[in-house]
Protein backbone atom coordinates (compact mmCIF):
# COMPACT_ATOMS: atom_id res chain seq x y z
CA UNK A 1 0.00 0.00 0.00
CA UNK A 2 1.28 3.54 -1.42
CA UNK A 3 1.85 5.14 2.14
CA UNK A 4 1.92 9.11 -0.48
CA UNK A 5 -0.97 10.72 -1.46
CA UNK A 6 0.57 10.92 -4.93
CA UNK A 7 3.47 9.33 -6.62
CA UNK A 8 5.23 9.65 -10.03
CA UNK A 9 7.65 6.72 -10.80
CA UNK A 10 10.01 7.28 -13.98
CA UNK A 11 7.66 9.30 -15.37
CA UNK A 12 8.96 10.47 -18.66
CA UNK A 13 7.11 12.47 -21.90
CA UNK A 14 8.58 13.08 -25.42
CA UNK A 15 7.41 15.03 -28.47
CA UNK A 16 8.49 14.84 -31.97
CA UNK A 17 9.24 17.41 -34.06
CA UNK A 18 9.41 16.40 -37.68
CA UNK A 19 12.27 13.58 -37.44
CA UNK A 20 13.67 14.97 -33.90
CA UNK A 21 12.38 13.61 -30.92
CA UNK A 22 12.28 15.95 -27.76
CA UNK A 23 12.66 15.32 -24.77
CA UNK A 24 10.19 17.19 -22.21
CA UNK A 25 10.48 15.04 -19.01
CA UNK A 26 12.71 12.23 -18.34
CA UNK A 27 12.46 9.71 -15.01
CA UNK A 28 10.40 12.13 -12.65
CA UNK A 29 10.81 10.62 -9.05
CA UNK A 30 8.23 12.74 -6.40
CA UNK A 31 5.86 11.67 -3.60
CA UNK A 32 3.49 13.76 -2.25
CA UNK A 33 1.50 13.79 0.80
CA UNK A 34 -1.79 15.66 1.13
CA UNK A 35 -2.99 19.08 2.99
CA UNK A 36 0.15 20.61 0.59
CA UNK A 37 0.38 23.13 -1.72
CA UNK A 38 3.37 22.71 -4.44
CA UNK A 39 4.59 24.69 -6.77
CA UNK A 40 6.48 23.94 -10.35
CA UNK A 41 9.26 26.26 -11.24
CA UNK A 42 11.56 26.65 -14.16
CA UNK A 43 12.14 28.53 -17.05
CA UNK A 44 9.56 28.40 -19.38
CA UNK A 45 10.01 24.84 -21.50
CA UNK A 46 11.41 23.45 -18.86
CA UNK A 47 8.08 20.44 -18.59
CA UNK A 48 5.53 22.47 -15.70
CA UNK A 49 2.66 22.05 -17.88
CA UNK A 50 3.54 19.11 -19.66
CA UNK A 51 3.50 17.66 -15.90
CA UNK A 52 0.62 19.16 -14.84
CA UNK A 53 -0.98 17.58 -18.32
CA UNK A 54 0.12 14.28 -17.10
CA UNK A 55 -1.29 14.03 -13.84
CA UNK A 56 -4.82 15.45 -14.74
CA UNK A 57 -4.70 12.64 -17.47
CA UNK A 58 -5.27 15.10 -20.15
CA UNK A 59 -1.76 13.55 -21.74
CA UNK A 60 0.13 10.42 -21.67
CA UNK A 61 3.46 9.58 -20.50
CA UNK A 62 6.06 7.67 -22.78
CA UNK A 63 6.97 5.49 -19.76
CA UNK A 64 6.39 5.59 -16.18
CA UNK A 65 3.54 5.30 -13.69
CA UNK A 66 1.01 7.75 -11.48
CA UNK A 67 -0.17 6.08 -8.20
CA UNK A 68 -3.22 7.61 -7.07
CA UNK A 69 -5.25 5.24 -4.26
CA UNK A 70 -2.52 2.69 -4.78
CA UNK A 71 -4.23 2.58 -8.94
CA UNK A 72 -1.64 3.46 -11.60
CA UNK A 73 -3.35 5.66 -12.97
CA UNK A 74 -1.60 5.50 -16.33
CA UNK A 75 -3.06 1.87 -16.66
CA UNK A 76 -7.12 3.58 -16.85
CA UNK A 77 -9.04 3.14 -19.61
CA UNK A 78 -10.90 6.63 -21.49
CA UNK A 79 -14.09 5.96 -19.13
CA UNK A 80 -11.94 5.53 -15.76
CA UNK A 81 -9.75 8.35 -16.83
CA UNK A 82 -13.27 10.53 -17.62
CA UNK A 83 -14.98 9.41 -14.07
CA UNK A 84 -11.67 10.51 -12.15
CA UNK A 85 -11.87 13.58 -13.84
CA UNK A 86 -15.50 14.47 -13.04
CA UNK A 87 -14.91 13.03 -9.28
CA UNK A 88 -11.44 13.46 -8.17
CA UNK A 89 -9.18 16.19 -10.44
CA UNK A 90 -9.31 19.45 -11.71
CA UNK A 91 -6.97 21.80 -13.50
CA UNK A 92 -6.90 26.12 -13.65
CA UNK A 93 -6.13 27.23 -16.63
CA UNK A 94 -4.11 30.93 -17.54
CA UNK A 95 -6.97 31.48 -19.44
CA UNK A 96 -9.81 30.13 -17.31
CA UNK A 97 -11.30 28.62 -20.52
CA UNK A 98 -14.74 29.74 -19.41
CA UNK A 99 -17.71 28.84 -22.16
CA UNK A 100 -18.24 32.33 -23.33
CA UNK A 101 -22.56 32.16 -23.73
CA UNK A 102 -22.69 30.90 -19.66
CA UNK A 103 -23.14 33.21 -17.15
CA UNK A 104 -20.83 32.46 -14.08
CA UNK A 105 -23.35 30.63 -12.20
CA UNK A 106 -23.98 28.49 -15.26
CA UNK A 107 -20.05 27.87 -15.85
CA UNK A 108 -19.97 26.91 -12.39
CA UNK A 109 -22.69 24.38 -12.11
CA UNK A 110 -21.87 22.60 -15.48
CA UNK A 111 -18.86 21.01 -13.74
CA UNK A 112 -21.23 19.53 -10.98
CA UNK A 113 -24.24 18.61 -13.78
CA UNK A 114 -21.45 16.60 -15.54
CA UNK A 115 -20.93 14.62 -12.68
CA UNK A 116 -24.79 14.46 -11.28
CA UNK A 117 -28.09 15.52 -12.86
CA UNK A 118 -29.04 17.01 -9.72
CA UNK A 119 -29.87 20.68 -11.70
CA UNK A 120 -31.09 22.31 -8.26
CA UNK A 121 -28.04 20.89 -6.06
CA UNK A 122 -25.92 22.53 -9.01
CA UNK A 123 -27.14 26.09 -8.43
CA UNK A 124 -27.47 25.98 -5.17
CA UNK A 125 -23.43 25.14 -4.88
CA UNK A 126 -22.85 26.99 -8.05
CA UNK A 127 -24.88 30.00 -5.81
CA UNK A 128 -22.41 29.16 -2.77
CA UNK A 129 -19.16 29.72 -4.25
CA UNK A 130 -19.92 32.54 -5.71
CA UNK A 131 -20.37 34.52 -2.66
CA UNK A 132 -17.80 32.75 -0.86
CA UNK A 133 -15.14 34.03 -4.11
CA UNK A 134 -16.96 37.18 -3.45
CA UNK A 135 -18.95 37.34 -7.11
CA UNK A 136 -22.31 37.57 -6.07
CA UNK A 137 -22.89 40.54 -8.19
CA UNK A 138 -21.31 38.92 -11.16
CA UNK A 139 -23.40 35.55 -10.94
CA UNK A 140 -25.52 36.34 -14.20
CA UNK A 141 -22.67 37.78 -15.53
CA UNK A 142 -21.19 36.38 -18.86
CA UNK A 143 -17.12 36.13 -19.13
CA UNK A 144 -16.86 38.83 -21.54
CA UNK A 145 -18.79 41.19 -18.97
CA UNK A 146 -16.18 40.09 -15.93
CA UNK A 147 -12.71 41.13 -15.13
CA UNK A 148 -9.51 38.57 -15.61
CA UNK A 149 -9.59 38.70 -12.27
CA UNK A 150 -12.95 37.52 -11.63
CA UNK A 151 -13.09 35.19 -14.43
CA UNK A 152 -9.89 33.39 -13.03
CA UNK A 153 -12.34 32.93 -9.66
CA UNK A 154 -15.13 31.59 -11.74
CA UNK A 155 -12.28 29.08 -13.16
CA UNK A 156 -11.42 27.94 -9.83
CA UNK A 157 -14.77 27.94 -7.98
CA UNK A 158 -16.17 25.77 -11.18
CA UNK A 159 -13.06 23.81 -10.33
CA UNK A 160 -13.81 22.40 -6.81
CA UNK A 161 -17.49 22.07 -7.05
CA UNK A 162 -16.83 18.35 -7.19
CA UNK A 163 -14.64 19.31 -4.66
CA UNK A 164 -11.31 17.50 -5.92
CA UNK A 165 -8.85 15.67 -4.26
CA UNK A 166 -6.21 16.53 -6.86
CA UNK A 167 -5.83 20.29 -7.81
CA UNK A 168 -3.84 21.35 -10.79
CA UNK A 169 -3.07 25.34 -11.80
CA UNK A 170 -1.46 25.91 -14.47
CA UNK A 171 -0.08 29.75 -14.44
CA UNK A 172 -3.29 31.26 -13.11
CA UNK A 173 -1.97 34.20 -12.72
CA UNK A 174 0.00 34.69 -15.32
CA UNK A 175 -3.11 36.82 -17.24
CA UNK A 176 -3.45 39.47 -13.99
CA UNK A 177 -2.11 42.21 -12.51
CA UNK A 178 -0.88 42.85 -8.97
CA UNK A 179 -4.25 43.37 -7.64
CA UNK A 180 -6.05 40.18 -9.09
CA UNK A 181 -2.91 37.92 -7.98
CA UNK A 182 -2.94 38.45 -4.35
CA UNK A 183 -6.58 37.41 -4.90
CA UNK A 184 -5.95 34.47 -6.53
CA UNK A 185 -3.25 33.18 -4.58
CA UNK A 186 -5.64 33.87 -1.16
CA UNK A 187 -8.18 31.61 -3.08
CA UNK A 188 -5.51 29.10 -4.30
CA UNK A 189 -4.30 28.71 -0.71
CA UNK A 190 -7.10 28.27 1.53
CA UNK A 191 -8.24 25.45 -0.81
CA UNK A 192 -5.87 23.70 1.17
CA UNK A 193 -7.16 21.09 3.38
CA UNK A 194 -6.81 17.10 4.38
CA UNK A 195 -6.90 14.28 1.56
CA UNK A 196 -6.55 17.39 -1.14
CA UNK A 197 -3.53 17.99 -2.75
CA UNK A 198 -2.62 21.60 -4.59
CA UNK A 199 -0.16 21.72 -7.63
CA UNK A 200 0.66 25.15 -9.65
CA UNK A 201 2.94 25.99 -12.19
CA UNK A 202 4.10 29.05 -11.87
CA UNK A 203 6.56 31.87 -12.56
CA UNK A 204 5.35 33.94 -9.72
CA UNK A 205 8.54 34.07 -6.84
CA UNK A 206 6.47 35.31 -3.94
CA UNK A 207 4.00 32.51 -4.88
CA UNK A 208 6.52 30.00 -4.46
CA UNK A 209 7.94 31.25 -1.97
CA UNK A 210 4.75 30.43 -0.19
CA UNK A 211 3.95 27.23 -0.92
CA UNK A 212 5.17 23.79 1.48
CA UNK A 213 7.53 22.39 -1.28
CA UNK A 214 8.73 23.89 -4.05
CA UNK A 215 9.69 22.01 -7.26
CA UNK A 216 12.45 23.29 -9.82
CA UNK A 217 12.17 21.86 -13.12
CA UNK A 218 14.93 21.92 -16.02
CA UNK A 219 15.99 20.04 -19.24
CA UNK A 220 13.28 17.46 -18.12
CA UNK A 221 14.61 17.03 -14.38
CA UNK A 222 13.41 17.89 -10.72
CA UNK A 223 16.61 19.53 -10.25
CA UNK A 224 15.78 20.79 -6.59
CA UNK A 225 13.16 20.14 -4.15
CA UNK A 226 12.57 23.06 -1.46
Amino acid sequence: MNKYFLSLHKLSKSFKDGYEKISVLKNININFEDNKIVSLVGPSGSGKSTLLHLLALLDSPDTGKIIFNNKDLVKSNDEEKTTLRKNDIAIVYQNNNLISDLSAIENIALAYLNKSNDKNKSYLLAEKLLKEFGLSNRMNHYPYQMSGGEQQRVAIARAIINDPKLLFADEPTGNLDHKNTNMILNYLFKLKKNNRLVIIATHNRDLAQKTDLRLTLSDGNVINKS
